[in-house]
């Protein structure tokens, strides 16, 4: 039977101002089942020993009087990735018995209750490392993102199980932190922000799980406090520019995308005009002009930033894989609000790109960041910024990421109106709104064809299913009954209006024929190159498919036919891009790279076959050279 009411991390209140609102959804097969199977079965396992060997439990332990020892790590956030993990862990239960998950989960719950202090402060750092010192580093403490991840966790708990003690922790905590954070003349000790933003869309969902007005009033004070210089006003920070001035997207990626999704979650609930404006705002200029073609955000390495208006450097693209998570919670904010299909067209390429990249397939290595070029004979320097996945992180904020978004992923394929059901991302598997349940049967993205059969319907009651006709699809075809329907569409929504009976069918074609992407000119970076894609899917060369060379001399050959060749026997089963191409070879220069213009042209080379597999399953095999972004010939 399909779920009927939907559980996420989205929970809109009763009097949410959306156009949309989350609908149920299960995923029963195909590439996003696997990808949560390998999730379910070794990423999220595996994370209490993680968190044991890189000492975040041990900390714990240590702020409970139960450990000895000296505190472990680096960093004073280290608790946050034992509550991204509690989250995770919480979305796995809701899907059903899982193992020993739940002794896990209710052993590290213990524990942190047991660390929390009487008034409800919990920081192992300052409490251990600082003395007991609270807020005198609200730049670097992290002590309200820090709040923001466990208060995230205990909601997610609390939906998936229906128990109270991680839940109550939270809660405990959010009051103490609501007794001494306020604006001027509230009669609070502190007026003050994190620099790093997330304790702010944590407390709006604390709001909508328990009712309580005063943790959105908290989240509406500490998002409208960024901008006015209480952290020195940097941007890295968030505190250049208050929300409702911005004119573009700036400083530490991963803050400001936390920032605005709390921005729109206040603009849901109190129905701000002036917040929804420059959310709105802030996206298109983000999409528009600092978006890299896998969906990846953060042009710099140096403050993990976003960089100019089309800065989009490919071997030194930034694009952590936390903020690819945190576009995908902030587009889907997005999508609630307004009802438009963009939003979700960029869900889609970013979590098909710039997040499933983050993640091994055999669910146990990582990246950090994800480049769209690794040149020949790279030296990498290891690390977190490694271009080579890793087992775990000195900072380890991306993994736990990573599970939580693939443990709740259903929360984000579809939504409901009074108008019927709309399907956001296509799957096989089911989505229910109310009274009204449709079975999709796809092999998406491998192929084009979306059969949705009506399993569920009120009887002599018209209701719309609204299909999403995805951003890079140029056209379509669908059959339901008698008619068909040809695109594009204007607003990147077919809608599809009849009263509806159990057995109705609708197939939805969308043509996957790879293609050729070209950049706006305004980016210096992949100036005269092309990338491969095929329907949602970014593609990518590895030097491993091409031996007797490397890449950086490879030119693709765009007068010639790009061609597709399904390999069940390649990373998982994907199908790749066959492409026609050379290798140019440079005329001798010598002692010095540099020539005039009309003796630099590059000899012709050999022919060679380009085969170009999905992005997402890139450094899976060996590591070597990889690359995006193509020179043509």
């Amino acid at each position: 039977m399909p779920r009927r009411t939907p559980i996420g991390p989205v929970r809109l209140g009763p009097d949410a101002r959306v156009a949309l609102r989350p609908a149920a959804a299960v995923i029963e097969a195909g590439l996003w089942h696997t990808r949560r199977e390998v999730n379910a079965r070794t990423s999220v396992p595996q994370g209490p020993e993680l968190l044991e060997s890189a000492g975040n439990l041990h900390n714990l332990r240590l702020a409970a009087g139960t450990g000895e020892g000296e505190f472990q790590g680096g960093y004073p956030f280290m608790d946050t990735d034992v509550y991204k993990w509690l989250e995770a862990a919480a979305w796995q239960l809701a899907q059903g018995p899982a193992g020993d998950l739940e002794a896990h989960v209710d052993r590290i719950t213990d524990l942190v209750a047991a660390a929390q202090q009487p008034d409800g402060y919990l920081n192992t750092w300052f409490q251990l490392v600082k003395g007991g010192e609270r807020y005198q580093d609200l730049r670097w403490g992290h002590e309200l993102y820090c709040a923001g991840h466990l208060i995230q966790a205990a909601v997610a708990h609390h939906r998936a199980t229906g128990r109270p003690e991680l839940l109550d922790v939270a809660r405990k905590f959010a009051d103490h932190v609501d007794s001494v954070f306020g604006p001027p003349g509230s009669g609070k000790p502190i007026d003050g922000i994190d620099g790093h933003p997330e304790v702010e869309t944590a407390l709006v969902e604390l709001y909508r799980e328990t009712g309580e007005r005063r943790y959105l009033d908290l989240a509406a004070y500490f998002v409208d406090r960024h901008g006015h210089g209480l952290l020195g006003g940097e941007a890295y920070c968030q505190d250049r520019l208050p929300v409702r001035e911005a004119t573009n997207v700036e400083g530490h990626a991963v803050r400001q995308l936390y920032l605005l999704a709390a921005a729109a979650d206040l603009a849901t609930e109190t129905g701000d005009a002036e917040l929804r404006t420059a959310a709105e705002r802030l996206w298109h200029a983000m999409t528009t002009t600092k978006t890299h073609l896998t969906g990846g955000l953060g042009a710099h390495h140096d403050e993990e930033d976003f960089g100019d208006p089309y800065e989009l450097p490919n071997e030194r693209a930034y694009c952590e894989t936390c903020a690819a998570i945190a576009s995908v919670q902030w587009s889907w904010r997005m999508a609630l609000l307004t009802g438009e299909a963009r939003y979700s067209d960029l869900i889609e390429r970013t979590l098909y790109n710039g997040f499933l990249a983050g993640v091994s397939l055999d669910g146990e290595r990582w990246l950090y960041v994800n480049p769209l070029q690794v040149r020949d004979g790279h030296t990498d320097p290891g690390g977190d910024q490694s271009a080579r996945r890793t087992r775990w992180f000195r900072c380890a904020c991306c993994p736990p990421n990573v599970m939580r978004l693939l443990a709740s992923l259903e929360h984000y394929l579809a939504s409901g109106d009074e108008q019927g059901l709309q399907i956001h991302q296509y799957v096989t598997g089911r989505y229910t709104a109310g009274d009204l349940t449709v079975r999709c049967e796809t092999d998406y993205p491998w192929h084009g064809t979306i059969a949705l059969t009506v399993e569920e319907t009120p009887a002599d009651h018209p209701w719309t299913l609204s299909l999403r006709v995805p951003q890079w699809c140029r056209d379509f075809r669908a059959r339901c009954g008698e008619e068909t329907y040809e695109g594009p569409v204007a607003d990147g929504w077919l809608r599809l209006e009849r009263t509806w009976a159990p057995g109705d069918q609708v197939v939805l074609e969308l043509p996957l024929e790879p293609r050729l992407t070209a950049a706006d000119p305004r980016v210096d970076a992949v100036r005269g190159c092309v990338a491969i894609e095929r329907g949602p899917l970014v593609y990518c060369l590895e030097g491993v498919d091409h031996p007797g060379g490397g890449l950086d001399d490879i030119v693709v050959d765009t007068t010639r036919p790009l061609a597709v060749k399904h390999r069940p026997d390649l990373l998982g089963g994907v199908t790749t891009v066959v492409a026609a191409g050379s290798r140019r070879h440079l005329p001798d220069a010598g002692w010095w790279p540099y020539a005039p213009a009309d003796e630099s042209d590059r000899q012709d080379g050999e022919p060679v076959e380009l085969t170009a597999v999905p992005y997402y399953a890139w450094a899976n095999r060996e590591d070597g050279s990889m690359r995006v972004w193509l020179p043509t010939s």
